[in-house]
């Protein structure tokens, strides 16, 4: 009887560690991905402002040069514009691919497809800026987030 006790209460402690660890790593990936949206936001709005070129063509360089998820967005963004506007194509494209970003995240990218292909240059300059700041102050405070749960979590197991 003892050891199905000890069998089950190493099982739940393995099962947990598991799950802490899956949900850690789900952070860490949202924090890249968030950097890499920064980045990318930044190319989209020099690519824009300088050389001139059309959305779908960018939209097909930054998915070549972007990490994985994001790329992705960008892929499906570029396929979309064969029959759909450039702001349909990137909200649809947002909405179908897979990230590790949170519903608030993806609601500040969708932000993003109101003015896209909409607007003047500037306007669509300016609305990827605003994206742009908001990503900054989200991922800012998700790194604080993460320091606070790794700091409790360390605690924890040093008061065991």
């Amino acid at each position: 009887m003892q050891i199905l006790k000890f069998f089950m209460l190493l099982l739940i402690f393995i099962s947990s560690t598991l799950i802490g660890k899956c949900i850690s790593k789900k952070y860490a990936y949202r924090l890249e991905e968030l950097e890499e949206i920064k980045s990318i936001l930044n190319v989209f709005k020099s690519k824009i402002r300088f050389t001139y070129e059309p959305i779908p063509e960018i939209f097909k360089e930054i998915s070549n040069k972007a990490k994985a998820n994001i790329g992705d967005i960008f892929k499906k963004a570029e396929e979309n514009m064969r029959y759909l506007s450039a702001g349909e194509a990137w909200e649809k494209a947002v909405k179908t691919s897979e990230t590790n970003l949170t519903k608030e995240d993806t609601n500040v990218l969708l932000m993003l497809s109101k003015m896209l292909g909409q607007t003047d240059v500037e306007g669509q300059i300016s609305q990827i800026e605003i994206t742009r700041r908001i990503f900054r102050k989200t991922n800012k405070r998700s790194t604080e987030r993460k320091k606070i749960k790794m700091k409790n979590y360390i605690v924890g197991l040093e008061q065991q």
